[in-house]
């Protein structure tokens, strides 16, 4: 088993509030990831799971036990660092077997342990050699290594990925979400990393300033996210959010588009969404009359930065092939798909 309940947890030092009371259910076996900017209070949330940090209010419950004043390594958690933490003068089995060893557990036992790990890891030639000799993605498996060896209830991750290139990253993803069929067990991932919690996550939970601001599946937040944060964290590029036209001065462009997107019917609403992926580009006179500023061709798509007549901030579109001939300074038109618009209100929540 391995459940975790955060109830009203906080976390305060001295007389600042870093965590705000944080109410969670990870439930046994899922994969959740915790997402969100620098200094949200992800990294400190998972840190007060494993006992690395004290909790100043609330409740922690890891399978149904009161796990707040019990020390690490009661608590069934192994935490996977950014930071490899490898002992230089240890072979790899050696790194992977030390807190075994700590453990008193026996020389035939530890390593019928780290051997196991190593398979499923599909490190087993690495286990005679030192950690220099390694590779970043290598180093990284060891200390993944280390954790499974531990048999816990909990994995725990924080942003064990940041250190490696994008090859290696993408790598890691796949094998991270492997591990976690194969083993079954409840994992909680540490990441500022959209791409990573969409393709990782069974959910996610979006931090923002000590608070969770929405929870669920990937694809729901992505597609419904609670608030304009939530709509602009994920998704990259980022929602285009148009504001509400002034009753002087807009321009029919501008006017268009909030109609377009269901502004004009919703009498709360004060700026509408539009993913990039949901904007078709037709030829000029058709939908709404933009110019293109920047074309970033990427291969298999482009992305698009429009100006709308009337609108201070950029529209971006993202496009197939069709399209990889648009160029600076060209008249195109915008057909946004209003059945993917979303309005938001004064104080950034979603409409219905």
């Amino acid at each position: 088993m391995g459940q975790v309940s955060l109830r009203d947890i906080r976390k305060s030092y001295g007389s600042t509030d870093v965590i705000r009371g944080i109410e969670l259910e990870v439930r046994d076996g899922e994969f959740l990831v915790f997402v969100g900017p620098s200094g949200c209070g992800k990294s400190t949330t998972l840190r007060m799971i494993a006992g690395l940090e004290s909790i100043s209010g609330g409740e922690l419950l890891i399978d149904g036990q009161r796990a707040n004043e019990l020390r690490p390594s009661d608590r069934g958690t192994a935490m996977v660092f950014q930071s490899y933490a490898l002992y230089p003068h240890m072979t790899v089995a050696e790194n992977m077997g030390f807190a075994l060893k700590m453990a008193g557990v026996g020389r035939a036992q530890r390593e019928e342990q780290v051997r196991r790990a190593a398979e499923t890891l599909r490190i087993t030639e690495l286990l005679g050699r030192l950690p220099k000799d390694l590779s970043g993605g290598q180093r990284q498996r060891v200390a993944i290594g280390r954790a499974i060896v531990r048999k816990p209830k909990v994995f725990l991750f924080d942003e064990p990925l940041s250190n490696l290139d994008a090859a290696l990253r993408a790598n890691m993803r796949i094998e991270l979400s492997r591990l976690h069929q194969e083993l079954g067990t409840t994992m909680i991932y540490v990441t500022h990393d959209q791409v990573e919690a969409m393709t990782m996550g069974d959910r996610i939970a979006v931090f923002n300033k000590g608070r969770v601001e929405q929870l669920g599946a990937p694809m729901a937040l992505y597609n419904r996210p609670a608030n304009e944060f939530v709509a602009t964290f994920l998704g990259s590029p980022r929602i285009n959010l148009v504001p509400r036209p002034s009753t002087q001065g807009a321009t029919p462009e501008h006017v268009l588009l909030w109609n377009t997107l269901g502004g004009g019917a919703n009498a709360a609403a004060v700026r509408a969404g539009l993913r990039p992926e949901h904007i078709r580009i037709a030829n000029a006179g058709e939908g709404i009359p933009a110019t293109v500023v920047l074309a970033e061709h990427l291969g298999d798509s482009s992305i698009l930065h429009l100006q709308v007549q009337g609108l201070s901030e950029l529209i971006n579109a993202k496009v197939g092939a069709a399209h990889m001939s648009c160029s600076k300074g060209q008249t195109v038109g915008l057909v946004p798909d209003a059945a993917w618009a979303l309005c938001f209100d004064a104080q950034g929540q979603l409409l219905p």
